[in-house]
């Protein structure tokens, strides 16, 4: 089958963990609003339950309460002014990103970011990573009805591109994202930097590839995608 069958028609990219490996600035701001707030420690699977979920459904988790509006804007607002604080400076792309959308605009196919970070977030980390005004367009959890592992992220996403959902390439890291972009009929990739490799191969349904990198995608996979050229 020739590359131009397989080409999608669109690539959507989750933000935290897929265009940057940021769990550890996360982790730190984390530990430091729960010191704050003499909440527990966080126990060792909430990188799988809290990955790709939505602050408003993170926090009432954490506080073990339905938390009102004011309250949930002022704990986001600080967890979140941590996260910016300790991660300035020491953003970077992950791995061969940069040259997976060069290969994506040579290839004529449109990118957008489908992420639950909130907006602060989106263009603190996108600036950081000298990424603004690279996608045609960014949609947050926020924005749509319903959070992933629902589908309405990347339902908007392929939307706003024009694109069909089944013909979209989408990159994800977190099983609640992978479950969200399956939801949607996309093809996924996942990230293996929030996750180990056979963790994420261990999901049910897997996701279609699990990558270390983009280079390892690019370097072994892009045929297979429909990545490699004209």
């Amino acid at each position: 089958m020739p590359a131009t069958a397989l080409r999608p028609q669109a690539a959507l990219f989750d933000l935290d963990g897929t265009l940057v490996d940021n769990k550890e600035f996360h982790a730190r701001a984390f530990r430091s609003f729960r010191e704050a707030h003499g909440l527990p420690p966080e126990s060792g699977d909430a990188r799988a339950r809290f990955g790709g979920r939505r602050n408003s459904e993170i926090f009432a988790e954490v506080f073990g309460r339905t938390l009102d509006v004011e309250e949930l804007h002022r704990f986001e607002d600080e967890k979140e002014s941590l996260y910016r604080e300790l991660s300035r400076g020491g953003l970077v792309p992950v791995p061969g990103l940069l040259e997976l959308l060069d290969r994506l605009d040579a290839l004529g196919v449109p990118s957008a970011v489908a992420t639950s970070a909130p907006e602060a977030n989106v263009l603190h980390s996108l600036a950081e990573l000298g990424l603004e005004g690279r996608f045609r367009c960014t949609v947050r959890g926020d924005e749509v009805t319903r959070g992933k592992p629902h589908p309405d992220v990347f339902l908007e996403a392929a939307r706003r591109l024009g694109a069909d959902p089944e013909g979209c390439l989408a990159f994800e890291d977190a099983p609640m994202g992978v479950a969200a972009v399956q939801a949607a009929g996309a093809r996924c990739v996942a990230l293996a930097t929030t996750l180990s490799r056979a963790e994420l191969q261990a999901l049910e349904p897997p996701p279609d590839l699990v990558v270390s990198d983009y280079r390892e995608l690019l370097d072994t996979f892009a045929r297979l995608l429909g990545l490699d050229g004209p």
